[in-house]
C-alpha cells in the first residue's frame, strides 16, 4: 500500500506574468528518496519552497503527513528539516555551536556530536565554520536540518558545486538517511547522483510535472546515461508540446 507523506495537489504561483508553478500535482512515499529534476527556471525551487511552508501559493494545497501546509504552518515545520541552496552560518562560530543554536529553535536538547556524526563531521565539532571545506559546510547544513530529527528532509541542490569527493559523501549521507526511514525531497540538476540515490524522479519544465517515473525504469546499473536520454527526450518533447501550443 502507498503511504503519501507528501502530496501537491495542483499548486500554482505566478510571478507577474510568469507561472513559476503551474498547477502541478504528485506524491511522495513514506520512506523513499524522491527527486525533482528539471532545467535552472523550471519551478523546482518554487515547489519546494511552497512543500516547506515557506512560500505561499496562489491555489492548489500541499500537505504534508496529512498535515496542510497553509492551514498549519508551524506543526508542518516542527516535522521537517530544511537545507537550503544557500546557508548563512556565522564564520566564527564552532559546529556544536551552530548545531546547538538551531536545536534551541525547536526548544529541543540534543548532542552536538551525535547530530554532527550523522553527517561524518564529529571530528570537527570545535572547528569554526569558515575553517570548513565547500562539502563539510555542505554536510553542516544536513546536520542542522537534522537538529529536530524530522520525518521529511528536503533538500535544494544539495550537491551544487561540490567536488566529486564532496558529491560522494552527500550521496553517503543520503543512504544512511533512507536506511534510517527518513523520506528525502531534493531538486537538483546532477543526474549522476540522483540516478544513484533516488528511488524515484519528476521532472518539471516551465513550471509544469512533465514526467514522473521509478528510477528502475529508467535506468540500467549503475550508469546514468539512460536517465540522462529520458531527461532530455522529457524536456524536447515539453518543449515541443509548448511551441504548438504557442
Amino acid at each position: 500500500m502507498i503511504d503519501p507523506v507528501i502530496i501537491a495537489n495542483n499548486i500554482r504561483k505566478k510571478y507577474e506574468d510568469i507561472d513559476a508553478v503551474n498547477g502541478i500535482s504528485f506524491e511522495v512515499r513514506r520512506g523513499e528518496v524522491f527527486g525533482m529534476l528539471g532545467p535552472n527556471g523550471a519551478g523546482k525551487t518554487t515547489t519546494i519552497e511552497i512543500l516547506e511552508g515557506m512560500r505561499s501559493a496562489d491555489s492548489g494545497e500541499a500537505i504534508i503527513d496529512g498535515i496542510n501546509v497553509k492551514k498549519d504552518p508551524t506543526s508542518v515545520k516542527s516535522i521537517i528539516g530544511v537545507q537550503l541552496q544557500q546557508n548563512a552560518f556565522f564564520d566564527n562560530l564552532k559546529l556544536s555551536e551552530i548545531v546547538g543554536m538551531y536545536a534551541q529553535l525547536y526548544e529541543t536538547k540534543v548532542d552536538s556530536v551525535e547530530v554532527l556524526s550523522r553527517v561524518g563531521l564529529e571530528g570537527r565539532k570545535n572547528s569554526k565554520y569558515a575553517q570548513l571545506s565547500g562539502g563539510q559546510k555542505q554536510r553542516l547544513s544536513i546536520a542542522v536540518a537534522l537538529v529536530n530529527d524530522p520525518v521529511i528532509l528536503f533538500l535544494d541542490e544539495p550537491m551544487s558545486g561540490l567536488d566529486p569527493i564532496g558529491r560522494r559523501d552527500i550521496r553517503e549521507i543520503l543512504h544512511r538517511l533512507k536506511k534510517q526511514g527518513k523520506t528525502v525531497f531534493f531538486n537538483s540538476h546532477l543526474l549522476p547522483d540522483v540516478n544513484e540515490v533516488c528511488d524515484r524522479i519528476g521532472i518539471m519544465n516551465q513550471g509544469k510535472l512533465i514526467a514522473e517515473e521509478e528510477i528502475a525504469n529508467i535506468s540500467r546499473g549503475d550508469s546514468y546515461k539512460d536517465l540522462e536520454d529520458y531527461f532530455l527526450e522529457k524536456i524536447e518533447t515539453s518543449a515541443e508540446d509548448n511551441d504548438a501550443e504557442g
